[in-house]
C-alpha cells in the first residue's frame, strides 16, 4: 500500500510499504480522508522535541487526523466493527497503569501516540491499524471532511470547557490557526462573546470571513475586561501576556505551544487569583466533538483549503500551497476517494 514517510528531516516521500494487519485487540482501517497539521510539519522538520527525547526516530509515518472505514479486525474484536465509519484517538495509552485506569489515558507515561511516537505508523496512508478501544463512531451527518477534523476539534473542544465562560461573557483566543478558529466556532455556539487576537492581516480576514468580526491585531486590540483567555498561538511571548490579559479570578487556557520556552511569572498568576490550564490533546473531547458536528452547531470545513492527493503532502510540509487552495489553514487529503464535500473547491489532483 502507499504511504507518506518522512526519511530524514526535510525529506518526505511516498512509499509502497507492508500493508498492516489486525493483532488482537487492533482493526484495520481503510483511510479515506487525512489532514495535516502543524506537529506534522515539526515531524517534517525535526524541530519536534519528542526526537530530542528519544521516543521518535527516522524514518516516521506521520497522520493523525484521520477518517476511514473498518475494513478488518483482530482476534478478540466484535466483528460488527467492519464496514463502520470512524476515526480514532492519537493518545494510546498501556491500559493498565494508575493514569489509564483513572480515565487519563491520554497523558500514561508508556503510550503510543499514532503517527508522532515510534510504534504506531501513522494515518497518511491506505490503511492505518489502531486498537478498537481508540475508535470513536461517527454519524452520517458527519461527513468525510468533518470526521478529519475531530481530532483538532477535540482540543479547540476541551480548551473552550476549560475556559468555562457562560454565555455573553467575553472570550479572547490568541491564535488565529485551526486550533484558535475551532474553539472560536464552539465557544460562538454556546452563546460566548468570542474576540480573536491574530498576526497576519490574511489570517485576520479569514477569521472575518467566517462571522468572527471582531478579530484583531496586536495594535488594535481593544482595552477590555476578559473573562478568559485561550492562548492558541505558537509565540512565546504570548503566555506571560496572556495572565495579564484576563480578569483576575478567571482562566488561561494554553494549547499552543512555542517552539523555544516561554516565560510566565507565578507571581502574576497567584496575585490575580488566576487559573492557569494546559491542554495537551483531544483525548476528553472527541465525544462532545462529534456530538456538536453531528448536531450542526459547529461546522469546521470550511477550514479545509484544498484536498488533495498523497501525492502533494510533500510540498504542503515544505510550506507550497496547492494551486487553487482557499484562504482557509487546514490540508486534507484523499486517500481513497474523490473529494465529495462542497467546500473542497481547492482540489488538485
Amino acid at each position: 500500500m502507499r504511504a507518506l514517510v518522512l526519511v530524514a528531516p526535510g525529506e518526505a516521500e511516498v512509499q509502497d510499504v507492508p500493508a498492516p494487519v489486525a493483532a488482537p485487540g487492533d482493526v484495520v482501517v481503510d483511510v479515506q480522508r487525512a489532514g495535516v497539521c502543524g506537529t506534522d510539519v515539526e515531524l517534517y522538520t525535526g524541530e519536534m522535541q519528542y526526537f530530542h527525547d528519544g521516543v521518535t526516530t527516522y524514518p516516521v509515518r506521520i497522520g493523525h487526523e484521520w477518517m476511514g472505514t473498518v475494513s478488518a479486525v483482530g482476534e478478540g474484536v466484535d466483528p460488527g466493527w467492519i464496514g463502520v465509519r470512524v476515526t480514532g484517538d492519537t493518545m494510546l495509552g498501556c491500559g493498565r497503569c494508575r493514569r489509564c485506569l483513572g480515565g487519563y489515558q491520554h497523558v500514561c507515561a508508556f503510550r503510543g501516540e499514532l503517527g508522532i511516537r515510534d510504534g504506531r505508523p501513522g494515518a497518511l496512508a491506505e490503511q492505518v491499524a489502531v486498537p478498537v478501544t481508540s475508535l470513536h463512531r461517527l454519524p452520517d451527518a458527519v461527513g468525510d471532511a468533518a470526521g478529519a477534523l475531530v481530532e483538532p476539534g477535540g482540543n479547540a473542544f476541551r480548551s473552550v470547557e476549560a475556559a468555562a465562560v457562560a454565555p455573553g461573557e467575553r472570550l479572547l483566543i490568541a491564535g488565529a490557526g485551526t486550533i484558535g478558529l475551532l474553539a472560536a466556532m464552539f465557544a460562538r455556539a454556546r452563546g460566548v462573546d468570542v474576540h480573536l487576537l491574530g498576526r497576519s492581516e490574511r489570517s485576520l480576514g479569514f477569521a472575518r470571513s467566517l462571522g468572527f468580526a471582531q478579530a484583531w491585531s496586536d495594535d488594535d486590540l481593544p482595552d477590555l475586561p476578559w473573562d478568559a483567555v485561550i492562548d492558541a498561538s505558537n509565540a512565546p511571548q504570548l503566555p506571560a501576556r496572556a495572565v495579564e490579559l484576563v480578569e483576575p479570578g478567571r482562566r488561561v487556557v494554553y494549547v499552543g505551544l512555542a517552539g523555544s520556552p516561554s516565560l510566565v511569572d507565578t507571581r502574576a498568576i497567584a496575585l490575580a487569583d488566576v487559573t492557569a490550564v494546559g491542554i495537551l490533546s483531544a483525548s476528553p473531547g472527541l465525544a462532545g466533538t462529534i456530538a456538536a458536528y453531528a448536531s450542526g452547531a459547529v461546522d469546521p470545513t470550511p477550514l479545509v483549503a484544498a484536498t488533495v492527493d498523497l501525492a502533494h503532502v510533500p510540498g504542503i510540509l515544505a510550506g507550497i500551497r496547492p494551486d487553487g487552495a482557499g484562504p482557509g489553514p487546514k490540508f486534507h487529503i484523499a486517500i481513497r476517494d474523490a473529494p465529495q464535500d462542497g467546500q473542497d473547491q481547492g482540489v488538485s489532483r
